[in-house]
């Protein structure tokens, strides 16, 4: 893990979870039983990072949620039609007296023949308190004491978790990627996690956006704009479409940028990365910019990338 995982984030959806018990005569039937995995370990050791790791792989997380509720949280699965079929819960020391909860509901599990697996998140004493003072936060157990106290007090608290573990990872000499990679293996199955793509047309007049890791300039490209019976449509009409695909060099930058984003997407892959935007932009974001994005939006989707358009800045002017 590198020294900036030294404080926990939440990593999950949330959940407001009700305690009402089911009816006996509402059983669900063992086949709709969701997987389960509880994800815990040392403060710092990287549970933040399994955990959207997970969440990226397609399954449920909630962070930090009480152990007496876990239960609950697998029969409102089970009740979900198939909608949640997958739930990894975040179950660490933060929950202070609740954590004395946890041997009592993974018996309660147990009875009800729920199959979870635990992953442990290990780390070092050097490691972890390097990434405490990278961060320049206390540990959660420290109290008036120093770090090495807190690290202590928590692996005394789950030394018994420890041994009940499936699976148990140091983070000590790992990175993000390394403990990404790790959790792909264990929990991608035979499938290649999926990509997800955003591509974002938008006007350089109205500035970048925030949120984009590749930025497209299409501002090569002669602008519709000046065009009269172009000018009050969009990058949406085939007119304009046409228009920009028919000027020297717009087939050519779209197959050629096509297939470097199909390298992109093998390194994202490769790297643990789940999520790209990919923001194109023209003058006002009207017109060659939308024509473009809808285009990019469809070569990706040809591969397989699951992606969304979204055009930022069409109907500003």
């Amino acid at each position: 893990m590198n020294e900036h995982d030294g404080q926990e984030e939440q990593a999950g959806d949330g959940a407001q979870v009700s305690t009402g018990t089911p009816n006996e005569k509402n059983a669900v039937p063992d086949a709709a039983i969701p997987e389960l995995v509880i994800i815990s370990g040392m403060s710092g050791a990287g549970r933040s990072t399994a955990a959207k790791c997970l969440e990226d792989l397609g399954w449920f997380v909630v962070d930090n949620l009480p152990p007496a509720l876990i239960p609950t949280m697998v029969e409102l699965g089970a009740r979900s039609q198939g909608n949640v079929a997958r739930i990894a819960v975040v179950v660490d020391v933060r929950g202070r007296r609740f954590f004395d909860n946890l041997r009592e509901s993974l018996a309660d599990l147990e009875a009800k023949n729920v199959t979870r697996r635990i992953v442990f998140l290990e780390s070092s004493d050097d490691a972890l308190v390097r990434r405490f003072e990278s961060v320049r936060r206390p540990h959660p157990l420290q109290g008036d004491g120093r770090i090495v106290d807190g690290i202590a007090a928590e692996r005394e608290l789950l030394r018994e978790l420890r041994g009940d573990a499936d699976l148990v990872i140091d983070t000590s000499s790992l990175n993000v990627h390394e403990l990404r990679a790790k959790m792909d293996a264990q929990f991608a199955g035979e499938e290649e996690p999926e990509l997800r793509a955003t591509v974002m047309s938008f006007g350089y007049k109205y500035g970048l956006p925030v949120d984009a890791d590749l930025v497209v300039d299409c501002r090569f490209l002669p602008n519709p704009h000046w065009v009269p019976e172009l000018r009050p449509y969009t990058g949406l009409n085939d007119e304009v479409s046409g228009y920009v695909f028919n000027q020297p060099g717009a087939k050519e930058f779209l197959d050629r940028y096509t297939e470097l984003l199909q390298l992109i997407a093998t390194g994202y892959r490769r790297e643990g990365k789940r999520y790209v935007t990919i923001a194109v932009g023209c003058t006002g974001g009207k017109h060659r910019s939308v024509a473009m994005s809808e285009k990019l939006a469809a070569r990706l989707a040809a591969e397989g990338v699951e992606t969304v358009v979204v055009h930022r800045d069409m109907g500003r002017e």
